[in-house]
């Protein structure tokens, strides 16, 4: 491919002729597997895992994005550089889908049984995992696919058994009956994280319980009534004197009518509702500590998928919500129903489907985590791990400072399956490795595995070295480990990062990585988030599709900074594909213009020797290649970006290459040749992080002009960023390029203000301090702002022509004669209309104001809205009439 002679740079840019081909290129050469050097530091980023469940969304897009961007940069800069590749199987996500399917057929995953189901999950997972693949080479992404992982490989299923073992047998892993989150929907129990709080307007019914024995009540306050079926007490505080008489009686439970103390316990707040609290040890955390206290029985009233079960009694079958509102309509009839209040509360949602959880006494699974907090608590505070941005770290030290138990349990068949077995004979569990033949107690071979299996989040905690071969101490392990970035969206901070870290240091003894890079979500353009509710979300294979990769992904990464949100919209790829545009066709002019080979190696150290508009833009991108490396070591991608935009753009497009133009339309020595392939070729090696496709096609188009071809790399993906040089950097030349730039600019803006025709040519006169500069620069200013005579004369030369417009800039004052640009009788005449048209509208407006009926009547904008276009058009034809005064007029009115 490198060897053929490209006559030309095709006219347009076609990314779809392009990407494909300079992905497979860079894959069939290796560029993406590090080359182990024991006397260099890696440069590893473990990519995280996206879930099977379906194609790649917007998330995926920036999380490849920014990842490769810090991947290419650190691999150019000759880093062993390793960016490994994974899915993750998405427990409660996929099973859900695969179910769904199952649904369409008829069946459901208990129709087939366990080891049925699961052979319809695997086919589905190689399937959903391939096409992630192939969209995350679509959008660029160099990741090492010779390493590419999956959570349930064999590799990483033993690191999760083995990680489960060896803290159950330190008692951090342990069984108990605790209040849980469940999702009856899901059917499984779910983690404090994975529920999310949403403030609700509710209501707080007040419920009188018959006191047993006597006459009398005893009034409670809840917002769940349901779970009244499951109350096993009442309680107060101890120092509420308004119940003491009550401790230690009986009240009679509404509808079931069993009895149930009346119980003392610090845990009430005497301020909610009358004092008195319903305690459910099986459906409240709270009342849960309470009951193990006070040794109250459990009482669970629901059915997994959130039925009401036998212990409802006459409510038995009914679903939760429909037995609320059957309870009540009893609780009514029979006279116990005291009130109804509203009620603003927090209400917990499951974060995968939205449904309202229930909290649910339940035998599960837990990770103790007290012991594993501190140490991952030191790492970030002693600053061997840095939280980019350093705002999250507060936030992460809050957390893990107030973390509870991690249960780690799910009910589902997809997953790691809980590495024990519970002995049918002896009672007795085994917890194992490798799956035992024989109850470890009494040798019994009766034993059925645990039918549970992990939370997903348990094997993606250990994503960082069960990738790389632990439990094996592999050559990954022992050169990669610790990683160096975990690049992630903020959201997932205590879901996943926090829980790497704990387990990173508890398994391996090292940090996980020395930095989290946390990125913000993407937003659309009015900066709301992206739902398929209201119809702004964006498919990136569509945008892949009309735009391109490179525009894509530049649209991503502009305006990007750590922890903050980005906003995507047609406007903003419109722009990226224009400036991918603009930089082809710059590209175009360099090499169609390249007739014979040449060297450029050579061109930084010419320096003095090059014209005033060469130094300037060496310097300008020796400034930029300085500032560029600073930002992205600063993990300020975005603005790096922004600032390779701008120079591209301005300075070398519309500047440089402009200037450059004009000395090869009359060809002069020194050519400005060397220069613009010298600039292009060190601007593609700056932007390839950010652009790699187009990057590339114009860096091996460029490539094969240079009579040092055969001593460059075979790809500019392996070819060295660019390092400032200091020599080249020349104040002066940039100082007096920026009068003479003024100088343009100004006499443009001119033009545009009196409407002068493009293709017109106008008198200058300019006064400057400067002279030698000016001259060196004259025929750049007569072609670009299309002057012609130009005189460029010191302080108190010449005769200044009158009616002129002047043009006061620093170290300049340009004098445009008016006649040269308008016709001065017709110009005045139009000026004037504009400024009777204008009056007309001030004066209506005027009356407007003045009446009195319109001022009692208008609302208060509508009124504000006139009186600013009454000052703006006053404004207006103050600045109209000033326009008149230039050109020798007097206003007529």
């Amino acid at each position: 491919m490198t060897s053929e002679k490209l006559a030309e740079i095709p006219k347009a840019y076609d990314p779809k002729k392009v990407e494909a081909k300079w992905y497979q290129f860079w894959l069939d050469r290796g560029y993406f597997t590090p080359k182990v050097d024991p006397q260099k530091k890696s440069f590893v980023i473990i990519m995280p895992p996206p879930n099977v469940t379906g194609e790649l969304h917007l998330g995926h897009a920036l999380v490849a994005t920014i990842e490769d961007i810090m991947i290419r940069w650190h691999r150019m800069k000759g880093e062993p550089t390793l960016w490994l590749p994974g899915i993750d199987h998405a427990g409660i996500s996929a099973q859900v889908v695969v179910e769904q399917e199952l649904a369409g057929e008829g069946l459901t995953r208990h129709d087939l049984g366990r080891e049925r189901f699961l052979e319809r999950m695997w086919p589905w997972m190689k399937e959903y995992g391939h096409t992630i693949a192939e969209q995350h080479q679509g959008l660029g992404a160099s990741c090492d696919w010779t390493r590419e992982r999956f959570t349930m490989d064999e590799g990483p299923s033993r690191a999760v058994r083995t990680t489960f073992v060896r803290l159950y047998e330190k008692g951090l892993i342990y069984r108990g009956e605790r209040i849980i989150n469940w999702c009856p929907r899901c059917t499984t129990a779910l983690s404090d994280l994975e529920v999310e709080h949403e403030e609700e307007m509710g209501h707080l019914y007040y419920v009188r319980y018959p006191l047993a024995d006597e006459d009398g009540f005893i009034t409670v306050a809840t917002t769940r009534p349901e779970t009244i079926l499951g109350d096993t007490a009442v309680a107060v505080n101890p120092k509420d004197n308004r119940y003491r008489d009550l401790l230690g009686r009986k009240a009679i439970l509404p509808v079931i009518g069993r009895r149930i103390p009346i119980i003392a316990d610090d845990a009430v707040d005497p301020s909610f509702g009358t004092g008195a609290v319903k305690i459910t040890p099986a459906h409240d955390p709270v009342d849960f500590e309470v009951g193990q206290c006070q040794g109250l029985p459990l009482v669970n009233i629901l059915n997994p998928d959130g039925t009401m079960n036998q212990e409802a009694g006459p409510y038995h079958g009914l679903d939760r919500f429909a037995c609320r509102e059957a309870i009540l309509a009893d609780l009514e009839k029979e006279g116990l129903l005291v009130k109804v209040e509203p009620h603003r509360h927090s209400v917990g949602h499951c974060w995968r489907c939205h449904t309202i959880i229930e909290p649910w006494a339940s035998k599960q699974w837990f990770v103790k985590v007290a012991p594993l907090v501190i140490p991952a608590i030191d790492a970030v505070v002693e600053g061997r791990i840095a939280i980019i941005p350093e705002r999250f770290t507060k936030v992460y030290l809050n957390w893990m400072e107030n973390i509870r138990d991690w249960c780690i349990s799910r009910q589902l068949w997809w997953g790691h399956r809980i590495p024990v077995w519970y002995c049918q004979d002896c009672a007795e569990i085994t917890v194992a490795i490798d799956d035992p033949q024989v109850c470890a107690h009494c040798g019994s071979s009766n034993i059925v595995q645990d039918p549970d299996v992990l939370d997903t989040w348990f094997s993606s905690a250990l994503w960082p070295h069960s990738t790389l071969g632990w439990p094996e101490e592999t050559e990954d392990l022992k050169y990669f480990y610790p990683t160096t970035v975990m690049e992630t969206a903020y959201d997932i901070l205590f879901f996943w990062v926090a829980r790497m870290i704990m387990m990173g240091l508890e398994n391996t003894g090292e940090i996980p990585f020395e930095t989290v890079y946390l990125h913000g979500l993407v937003r659309d353009e009015k900066g709301e988030k992206m739902s398929k509710m209201k119809g702004n979300v964006v498919n990136p294979l569509d945008v892949i599709e009309e735009y391109g990769t490179d525009a894509l992904r530049f649209a991503l990464s502009t305006g990007t900074s750590p922890g903050n949100d980005v906003r995507l919209g047609a406007q903003k790829l419109e722009s990226s594909r224009n400036f991918a545009n603009k930089l082809w066709n710059a590209a175009r002019f360099v090499v169609g213009n390249m007739e014979e080979e040449m060297r450029i190696d050579e061109v930084g150290g010419l320096g003095a020797a090059l014209p005033l508009e060469d130094r300037w833009i060496l310097s300008r991108l020796h400034r930029l290649v300085a500032t560029a490396n600073r930002l992205m070591e600063d993990w300020l991608f975005g603005e790096a970006q922004r600032q390779l935009h701008d120079f591209i753009w301005g300075e070398f497009c519309d500047w440089y290459i402009e200037m450059a133009k004009i000395r090869l339309r009359q060809p002069q020595s020194p050519s400005p040749l060397p220069v613009l392939a010298y600039v292009l070729e060190t601007s593609l090696r700056l932007l390839h992080p950010f652009m790699p496709f187009i990057s590339e096609e114009i860096w091996q188009s460029l490539k094969q002009r240079l009579s040092t071809s055969e001593e460059m790399p075979e790809s500019i993906m392996i070819a060295p960023y660019p390092a400032a040089d200091g020599m080249a950097v020349d104040d002066e030349a940039e100082k007096r390029m920026a009068l003479v730039i003024e100088v343009i600019r100004a006499i443009r803006n001119a033009r545009a203000e009196f409407r002068v025709e493009p293709s017109k040519w106008i008198e200058a006169v300019a006064v400057v301090e400067e002279k030698p500069t000016f001259e060196s620069q004259a025929q750049a200013i007569e072609t670009l702002a299309r002057v012609r005579p130009l005189a460029i004369v010191s302080s108190g030369e010449g005769t200044m022509p009158t009616e002129a417009k002047a043009l006061v800039l620093e170290g300049a004052e340009v004098i445009l004669p008016m006649a040269g640009m308008v016709d001065l009788d017709a110009e005045r005449e139009r000026l004037e209309r504009e400024i009777e048209a204008t009056q007309e509208q001030v004066l209506r407006i005027e009356a407007r104001l003045k009446d009195e009926e319109f001022l009692s009547r208008a609302p208060a904008n509508i009124v504000a809205r006139d009186k600013e276009r009454l000052a703006t058009n006053r404004d207006k034809i103050g600045r109209l009439k000033q326009k008149i005064a230039e050109l020798g007029g007097k206003p007529r009115t």
